[in-house]
C-alpha cells in the first residue's frame, strides 16, 4: 500500500475546523457575512421547549403505545406526535410538550415541521394527481417526470454523476446500488453484455456461473439498512443482525480518532494508515479465495456506528485502492447527503480527484436513491426494477426543498449554526470532561461521547425533560442531526439545556 502523503496530519487536525467543517475556534476568522441569525425562518415558531408532564412519554403516548401494541409491535416507538402542532424545528407531542427537536425524526426532515412552502404544494391540483395516482416509474413514468428529475436530483447531483436511479428508502437504494455494482463487474469480467446459456441456467438454482460469488467490502461500525444484501454490510448493532442468514463478506476497521485532533496527530495518521493497509489486504485475500471484492462500501461518516469521521486522506486513499484491486467505489450518502454538512453531498468535503462510482441517498433527500456512472447502467430492462421505482410526490416536495435551501442560503445557515454549536459544546466539554468529550462534526452533523454509555443515555433522557430531543449512536454517542433551518437562536437554546444538563450529573 503506498504510504500516506504528509499533508493527512493537516486534515486530521482540520477535518472539524475548516470553513467547510466550520467550528466555533475558526469561524470568528472568516470573512462570510451572518445570513440568517437576525430573522427567523419559520413564522410563528415555538420561541422555547415547553415540558408539561412529569415524564416523556406523558400518559396520553403512553396509552396509544399500549393500543398500537395490541395490533403491531411497537417496541421502538418513543413517543406520539401532534403533527397538526408540530412547526418548524419543534415536535409538540400528543401530551402537549413541545420539543425543540436536534434529531428531526431519524435525521430525515430537511426544512423542519409543516414547512409553509411544502404545505403551499398541495394547493396545486397538479401536484395533488401525482400523490393520488401513484405511477409505477420504471414502466409508466408521468408526462413532467423528466422535467422533475431534472428540477431536483439532477439539479444537485454530485459533480460527475449524471445517472440517477430513484427508490423509495435508503435500503433499497443501497440494496438495487450493490447489484448495479455486481452487474457492472460481471460486465467487465464476461467482456460483453450477452448471457451464455450456462449462466441462464445455473442463475435459476443459485450457481455458478450465472450467480458468481462475489463479496463487497464494508467496516466495522458501518450501517447501510436492514435488507439482505445490506445486511452483509452492516456492523453496528447486533439487532439488526441477529438470526437473520447472512453472507461471508469481508469487513476492515473502520479509523476510531483520538481527540481533540490536533493533540493526536501521529496517532490518528497512523490509524488511518493501518484501516487502509488492512482493507487492501482483504480484498487481495478475498479475490485469491475466488470470492472477488466487487465493490467498496463507505459512508462518509459513520452515523449509527458512532458518528465515526476519517479525513479526507483516508477517503481518497480508499478510491485509489479501489482502483487498484477493480472494485467499484460507493459512497452511501443516506443519513449525510442533503446538506447538513454545510455541503449538500459530504463526500464533496473529501475533494476526490474524480466521483465516486456510485453515492446512494434518502431521508433528508425526501426520496431514495442513487447516482451511478454511464457504465453502472445495467443495459437490460428489469435488473434493476420494482412497482414504484420511488414516488413522483416526493420528487416534488424535493424540488421545492431545494429552491427553499437556495433562496435562504441554509448551506451557509448550517455553517453559521454549525460554529455556534461546535464552539459551545466545546466549551462543555471543557467544563465537565468528566461527563462528555470528543466532541465532532460538521456542519450541524455533530456529535460527542458520553464518559459511557449510561452517561449518554442519561443525558439524552434529561434534556428530553428539559425540552430537547436528541438521539444516540454507537456505544456511548450524543448526536445532532437538527432540520436545516435549525438557527444560532436555537443551538442557544440547545446549549443552555445541555449546560444545565450536565451541571445537574
Amino acid at each position: 500500500m503506498r504510504v500516506l502523503s504528509s499533508n493527512l496530519v493537516s486534515h486530521l487536525k482540520n477535518h472539524t475546523l475548516r470553513s467547510a467543517v466550520v467550528t466555533g475556534s475558526v469561524r470568528s476568522q472568516q470573512t462570510e457575512p451572518k445570513v440568517t441569525s437576525s430573522r427567523p425562518l419559520i413564522a410563528n415558531e415555538p420561541e422555547s421547549p415547553k415540558i408539561l408532564t412529569n415524564t416523556i412519554p406523558g400518559p396520553v403516548s403512553i396509552q396509544k403505545l399500549h393500543q398500537l401494541s395490541q395490533i403491531q409491535e411497537s417496541g421502538a416507538v418513543q413517543l406520539f406526535v401532534d403533527y397538526d402542532r408540530s412547526l418548524g424545528n419543534y415536535l409538540v407531542d400528543v401530551d402537549g410538550n413541545i420539543l425543540l427537536d436536534v434529531y428531526t425524526q431519524i435525521s430525515s426532515l430537511p426544512l423542519g415541521y409543516s414547512h409553509p412552502d411544502l404545505l403551499k404544494l398541495l394547493d396545486n391540483p397538479q401536484n395533488i394527481k401525482a400523490f393520488i395516482n401513484r405511477p409505477a416509474l420504471g414502466s409508466f413514468p408521468g408526462t413532467d417526470w423528466i422535467n422533475r428529475l431534472n428540477n431536483s436530483l439532477i439539479q444537485i447531483a454530485p459533480k460527475g454523476l449524471s445517472n440517477v436511479c430513484t427508490m423509495a428508502c435508503g435500503s433499497c437504494s443501497n440494496e438495487n446500488a450493490y447489484k448495479a455494482i455486481y452487474i457492472w463487474y460481471r460486465n467487465k469480467e464476461r467482456g460483453t453484455t450477452d448471457f451464455t446459456q450456462e449462466e441462464l441456467d445455473s442463475c435459476m438454482i443459485n450457481q455458478a456461473p450465472g450467480c458468481p460469488s462475489y463479496s463487497l467490502l464494508s467496516f466495522q461500525g458501518a450501517f447501510h439498512g436492514r435488507t439482505m444484501g445490506c445486511l452483509a454490510t452492516t456492523h453496528s448493532k447486533s439487532i439488526h443482525k441477529i438470526d437473520i442468514p447472512s453472507l461471508d463478506w469481508p469487513f476492515a476497521r473502520f479509523p476510531q480518532y483520538l481527540y481533540p485532533l490536533e493533540e493526536h496527530q501521529r496517532e490518528n495518521q497512523e490509524e488511518d494508515k493501518k484501516c487502509l493497509e488492512e482493507a487492501e489486504d482483504l480484498i487481495h485475500k478475498y479475490n485469491k479465495m475466488g470470492k472477488p471484492v466487487a465493490g467498496i462500501v463507505v459512508e462518509p461518516i459513520q452515523a449509527e456506528g458512532g458518528d465515526n469521521h476519517a479525513s479526507p486522506e483516508f477517503f481518497r486513499e480508499l478510491q485509489q485502492i479501489a482502483k487498484r484491486t477493480g472494485a467499484a467505489l460507493l459512497i452511501d450518502e443516506v443519513q449525510t447527503g442533503g446538506g447538513p454538512t454545510g455541503k449538500i453531498w459530504c463526500h464533496e468535503h473529501f475533494d476526490f480527484p474524480e466521483a465516486p462510482d456510485i453515492v446512494t441517498f434518502s431521508k433528508k433527500m425526501m426520496t431514495g436513491g442513487y447516482y451511478l456512472k454511464e457504465e453502472f447502467r445495467p443495459r437490460q430492462a428489469y435488473r434493476i426494477y420494482n412497482t414504484w421505482m420511488g414516488d413522483p410526490s416526493k420528487i416534488i416536495m424535493l424540488e421545492e426543498v431545494i429552491q427553499v435551501i437556495n433562496r435562504d442560503r441554509l448551506l451557509e445557515n448550517v455553517k453559521e449554526t454549525g460554529a455556534v454549536l461546535m464552539k459551545g459544546i466545546q466549551g462543555l466539554e471543557q467544563r465537565f470532561p468528566g461527563h462528555i468529550n470528543s466532541v465532532r462534526g460538521r456542519g450541524t452533523f455533530i456529535a460527542f461521547n458520553g464518559s459511557d454509555a449510561a452517561k449518554r443515555d442519561s443525558i439524552i433522557s434529561k434534556l428530553k425533560l428539559l425540552g430537547i430531543h436528541a438521539g444516540g449512536c454507537g456505544t456511548q454517542t450524543v448526536r445532532m442531526r437538527p432540520a436545516l433551518i435549525f438557527q444560532p437562536h436555537h443551538a442557544h437554546i440547545f446549549l443552555d439545556k445541555l449546560e444545565t444538563t450536565l451541571s445537574g450529573m
